[in-house]
């Protein structure tokens, strides 16, 4: 077992029995009742409903109420054999809302999508509440993941067609992935461009392989923004978004993301691992909305880099961007015409002159429903 493997001592409230609950796959648009009573024949329709209106049903790990609500491919419907506990929502941290997407800035620890056990603690759970104690008939639908451990900005659509227009063009519509990482070794190169084929084994764990009919290209460019005690912060750029990508090519030279508890076992001084997803550059197909979401470097980045303040931090990395990414990279990344995040003054998350900000960064042109 990793070193740094901090989930297998985790609470275990919370977590689902699976001889308590049956999972059901949907794979055509339907309503909640229809699809419950398809699937729990030997029950009368007036038992289903009894069922649905006791909270015993999570569409995505999220109890739902409503018998018309709304079922699309790819959700997941849980029944229960005991009532599963509705919450309200009152602090998400919410980076930017409108009518199509809803992005947050997801906590490291917090999955980004229920898994077999955890239907609760997830961000889909945490954004469909707060949604849906505005609106019964609120949905999200899942784009993209952030690892468990990755913190960062993950988006979300409010409705089917935005998300199939969003998975399906994804390479083309992403102009700007970009992550800061924090490594062991000061040594690293001041900059690179990692290429490696990615494959994946029996236990779903990543590795570089040589043979391109076996793994699927992986492409990372990494510039050091500054190093400290043996380690190294970098600002980090994808091309491709393969899984567990960036830990494991780092990794591959030499270079672990620290509190990694899956890839080598780098030390882990931040109790937590030093991978951040701060910005994600988007246009939507249907539309041609283009969005810019950008989430602040953690605090216990800064902290353990010793700079004192944001703006600190923000002259490094402007400087090294200068240095590597180019002209080239500057026009991809540069404010786009319509939905704009830039800096706020105040570090919390509240409302000013109509403007929502969360940790430094105001939010402009959306809406908070």
């Amino acid at each position: 077992m990793n070193k740094n493997d901090k989930k297998s001592h985790r609470n275990e409230k919370g977590l689902i029995d699976p001889s308590k609950t049956k999972t059901y796959p949907v794979y055509h648009e339907t309503d909640l009742l229809t699809f419950c009573c398809e699937k729990i024949p030997k029950q009368s329709r007036h038992n289903v409903q009894r069922i649905i209106a006791n909270h015993q049903v999570a569409v995505g790990g999220a109890p739902v109420s409503l018998f018309s609500y709304r079922l699309f491919p790819e959700d997941e419907v849980t029944i229960s054999w005991n009532r599963i506990t509705k919450h309200e929502r009152h602090d998400l941290p919410i980076i930017y809302e409108d009518d199509d997407l809803i992005a947050i800035n997801k906590p490291s620890g917090l999955l980004s999508t229920p898994s077999d056990r955890e239907k609760g603690h997830t961000a889909y759970r945490l954004v469909n509440d707060y949604l849906t104690q505005i609106d019964r008939n609120a949905r999200i639908f899942i784009v993209h993941r952030l690892d468990e451990d990755t913190s960062g900005v993950l988006v979300f659509a409010k409705s089917f067609e935005v998300r199939e227009a969003l998975q399906n063009n994804w390479q083309e519509i992403v102009t700007n992935r970009a992550y800061y990482a924090i490594v062991e070794g000061s040594d690293i190169p001041e900059e690179g461009t990692l290429k490696d084929y990615l494959a994946e084994d029996s236990t779903f764990t990543v590795y570089v392989c040589k043979n391109p009919s076996k793994g699927k290209l992986a492409i990372t460019h990494y510039k050091k923004i500054a190093s400290k005690n043996g380690y190294a912060l970098l600002e980090v750029h994808i091309d491709t978004g393969r899984k567990n990508q960036i830990r494991v090519q780092l990794g591959n030279i030499g270079h672990y993301v620290i509190g990694d508890d899956r890839y080598g076992e780098p030390s882990d001084p931040l109790k937590r691992l030093g991978l951040h997803a701060y910005e994600l550059d988007l246009t939507n197909p249907l539309n041609h909305k283009e969005y810019k979401f950008t989430a602040p470097m953690p605090e216990e980045f800064k902290r353990f880099f010793g700079f004192k303040d944001a703006k600190a931090i923000d002259q490094a990395i402007d400087k090294k961007k200068r240095q590597s990414f180019g002209e080239s990279r500057e026009q991809s990344s540069a404010e786009p015409k319509e939905a704009s995040i830039r800096r706020g003054k105040k570090p919390a998350f509240g409302q000013q002159n109509g403007r929502f900000f969360y940790h430094g960064e105001v939010k402009h042109g959306g809406h908070h429903r």
